[in-house]
């Protein structure tokens, strides 16, 4: 059964991102580079084939490549790159219509392995635990209903968790990770020891997410085929992902492909009442260090803000002098706009003629609404 498991993997491998995408730059790339990103190349699309007839032939054939120059292969980089780029966005329909081909066949495996591991003892939150399951033909009917993204309503004692093992192991062989949501802690630990034995029988790897796990340890965790957690813990690792990690590195989780939710009125309806707000320590030592580290800048773009507007002032003045109020206007208008608390400024405006310039020059520039630039 691990055997059927590791090719339904391999199978669905061919549509994860692959290393020709980006990870090789082209500019500094020995041959030797070059030839392994053609080999990746070679294998992903000999992979893909099958549900790409049309899909040509010239990324498929090694011998084609090898006696090549390295332009000639990098050119053939790049033109594997657009290839790839055209068909992903079918990727996501051919999964789910593999995913629906080998239900059912999928489904027996799990069943089977579930038979296979009837009288086995097995550790479940630090205590021993026979396990006596195997699938009925209800639940199996439940598994189905789950995959489709509807909801499966079953009375207590019918096998709930043992249900939700179909459609998690279905989709976790796609490797992009499922999760199951569950109310508590503990309920999560449980599952992830109790179902986890039978995914771990199948060569699937699982992962459960406690409140009290440091960050490296969360992002192993959800590094696994199937990761278990309650759904404030799966929101906040969310909202840290998207609000708080300032780099890739800093995120603990790897996307969001398919979840299984158990009690899910309470979760979606019931406890989704109450949002999630997070919050985070504010570092003070590197908070200072970037004000410090700016502070000269600031204070030197104040000293020339500050000239700049006196000599504006100083102009407009001149000009008023001179008899043009509208060239005094639009610099007392510039004035206005970079400091408007001048203390000159503040004077000029008390004389009329200068104040109806200055919102003379105003109107005027506002009135352009295709205007980019005022000065």
């Amino acid at each position: 059964m691990r055997e059927r498991t590791q090719k339904w993997q391999a199978q669905f491998r061919a549509f994860h991102t692959p290393p020709f995408l980006g990870g090789v730059s082209l500019r500094i790339a020995d041959e030797a580079a070059v030839d392994a990103c053609l080999e990746s190349v070679e294998g992903y699309f000999s992979a893909l084939k099958p549900h790409f007839p049309a899909l040509e032939n010239d990324y498929l054939v090694s011998a084609a490549w090898r006696g090549a120059s390295l332009d000639d292969k990098k050119a053939r980089i790049d033109r594997s790159r657009e290839a790839w780029n055209a068909i992903q966005p079918d990727f996501n329909d051919i999964e789910q219509k593999m995913l629906n081909d080998i239900l059912p066949e999928a489904y027996a495996v799990v069943k089977n392995a579930a038979r296979r591991m009837c009288g086995r003892e097995i550790t479940v939150c630090d205590q021993p635990l026979g396990w006596n399951m195997v699938h009925f033909d209800v639940q199996l009917i439940g598994g189905v209903a789950l995959h489709r993204g509807m909801i499966a309503e079953m009375a207590t004692g019918e096998g709930k968790t043992l249900v939700g093992t179909l459609p998690v192991y279905l989709n976790a062989l796609t490797g992009r990770g499922v999760h199951v949501i569950t109310v508590n802690d503990y309920l999560a630990r449980r599952d992830s020891e109790w179902m986890g034995s039978l995914y771990k029988y199948l060569g699937l790897t699982v992962g459960c997410i406690q409140n009290d796990q440091p960050s490296h340890i969360r992002r192993d965790q959800y590094q696994t085929d199937i990761t278990y957690g309650t759904n404030s813990e799966f929101g906040f690792d969310y909202l840290r992902d998207n609000g708080m990690a300032s780099s890739k590195e800093q995120q603990v989780q790897r996307g969001h492909y398919f979840a299984i939710v158990d009690e899910v009125d309470s979760v979606l309806i019931d406890e989704a009442r109450t949002p999630l707000i997070i919050s985070g320590p504010v570092m003070a030592a590197e908070s200072n260090h970037q004000y410090e580290r700016y502070k000269p800048l600031v204070d030197q773009l104040v000293r020339r803000q500050n000239t700049l507007c006196n000599r504006l002032i100083t102009e407009a003045k001149e000009a008023a002098a001179a008899g043009e109020l509208e060239q005094a206007g639009l610099k007392l208008f510039q004035v206005q706009m970079g400091q408007p608390k001048n203390r000159a400024l503040t004077r000029c405006m008390e004389e009329p003629d200068l104040r109806r310039a200055m919102e003379k020059a105003e109107l005027s520039l506002y009135a352009d609404t295709q205007k980019v630039e005022f000065f």
